[in-house]
């Protein structure tokens, strides 16, 4: 492996944490909040009314 593909995958790797860790808190900031009930209620209507019983 060369230096710059080496240097590379090291970045990639970092990028992805970084999403990873970014990703997290915004889910736990979201369950906090209770935006979880509200995101699964409207899931519910959407199913819903795509069967036409909504």
């Amino acid at each position: 492996m060369r230096m710059s593909e080496n240097r590379e995958l090291k970045t990639r790797i970092i990028i992805a944490i970084i999403l990873l860790a970014i990703s997290a808190v915004l889910v736990t900031a979201g369950v906090m909040r209770g935006e979880v009930f509200i995101v699964f209620t409207k899931a519910v209507h959407i199913c819903l009314e795509c069967i036409g019983l909504g």
